[in-house]
Formats: structure tokens, C-alpha cells, sequence
């Protein structure tokens, strides 16, 4: 083969290849969507907008979600020391079906200064579908728990899914009741030994049935003769 056929070769394998890695992968539709927070604070309510982004990474059975903050929500009037913010937020999932997942993160690696708007570290969580279909995560309700106090914020602006993503459900097809066997067999309930003690012991009824008939046939001539 000429190094240019053998080239063309090539190239017509990696086309094909990187078109089946593109068939196999998931549709997956992302969008970084921008969320109005209305937050309820211990020193009143405060709102502040941030661009939200939500990824999924199939892991095993289900998927990890990582939802991110480009910008900050809420402040404190007082600095917020080394670890003493923890975030957590709810993913709201519909379409095939309706849950909410849980994604919390850590605390803040440094101190947020005061009347600062407050940086929330990645949250992530696990999601695993129990229908197929198509699905929507959304930005749900953000909590803050910082110096024993607790703010809530709210999406008050309504936010379109950050990502629309086909998911394969966990859930199987549960056996019809009543059915049974038509091919005339016995039915199992158990191992296969179950079914063939039964057909020996069935057997053994039999036989001792005409044995039985067969000694009393005898015992009736003996008795004319």
C-alpha cells in the first residue's frame, strides 16, 4: 500500500472512530444561566445575581453533579474567618421525572471580608434516575450557614435549566402475576433440584399406585383358585 492510500486509511479509521464516540456519548445540552438569588439574612434581605453552571459526569449507576458559582451572593457586615461558611443548595430535576438532589461543598478555604459578596465554592451531589428519558436540572434554593446564623436564598427570577441531559433509569420491569409456564413443564419456584425432586416424587406415587393395583390383582386370583 502507497503512503497515501495507507494516510487515507488513517484518516478514514479516526473519522469513523471519533463518530462512534459521538453516537455512543449522551445528548447533553449545557448553558450557563444567570440567577436572580433573593436571600433572606439574619440583618435583612439582600439579592444579588450570579451566573450558574451545572455539569454531569456518569458515574456507575448515576451521576455526579457539580453546580458553580461565577460570581458571588449575599455578603456578611463582618469578616468571615477561615472556614466558617458552609454552602449547600438543592438541583431541581424534571422532565422523565421530578426530584430535587441534594449538593452541598466546603467551607471557604479563606477569610471573606466584610460587606463582601460571598464566593460559594463548587457544590457538587449524586443523581441517579430511576426513569429514562429526557431530564432538566434548575438552580434551586442556595443555604449559607456562616457563625451559628443561617441565610437563605431563593431564585426569584424563574431560571431556565442550566442543562438538559437523556439519562438511562435504574428501575427494571417488575414480572407480570399469574403468568406461568406453556410449554407443559412444572412450574419453579426454586433451584432446578426443586423441580426434580417434585417429578421424582410424582413418579414415586405412581409406581407405588401400580404396584398396588398389581398386588391386589394377584391376591384376587389366588383367592378364586
Amino acid at each position: 500500500m502507497s503512503d497515501r492510500k495507507r494516510s487515507t486509511a488513517l484518516a478514514l479509521a479516526s473519522a469513523l472512530a471519533g463518530t462512534a464516540v459521538l453516537l455512543a456519548a449522551p445528548a447533553a445540552e449545557a448553558a450557563v444561566i444567570d440567577v436572580q438569588y433573593d436571600c433572606k439574612t439574619p440583618i435583612g434581605d439582600k439579592s444579588a445575581v450570579s451566573p450558574i453552571d451545572i455539569k454531569a459526569v456518569k458515574e456507575g449507576s448515576g451521576y455526579k453533579l457539580t453546580m458553580t458559582f461565577q460570581k458571588g451572593v449575599s455578603s456578611s457586615p463582618i469578616e468571615l474567618g477561615k472556614g466558617a461558611m458552609s454552602p449547600s443548595a438543592v438541583i431541581l430535576v424534571d422532565g422523565a421525572e421530578k426530584v430535587s438532589v441534594p449538593v452541598s461543598g466546603p467551607p471557604n478555604a479563606e477569610a471573606l471580608p466584610a460587606e463582601t459578596p460571598i464566593k460559594i465554592t463548587d457544590l457538587s451531589g449524586t443523581y441517579t434516575p430511576k426513569k429514562s428519558g429526557k431530564v432538566t436540572f434548575t438552580a434551586g434554593v442556595l443555604t449559607i450557614k456562616a457563625m451559628g446564623t443561617t441565610t437563605t436564598c431563593t431564585p426569584g427570577n424563574s431560571p431556565k435549566p442550566s442543562l438538559e441531559l437523556d439519562v438511562e433509569g435504574s428501575g427494571g420491569t417488575a414480572p407480570q402475576s399469574g403468568a406461568g409456564p406453556t410449554d407443559g413443564t412444572l412450574p419453579q419456584t426454586g433451584p432446578e433440584d426443586s423441580a426434580i425432586a417434585l417429578g421424582t416424587l410424582g413418579a414415586t406415587v405412581l409406581l407405588s399406585g401400580a404396584a398396588g393395583v398389581l398386588w391386589l390383582t394377584r391376591r384376587g386370583q389366588r383367592a378364586r383358585s
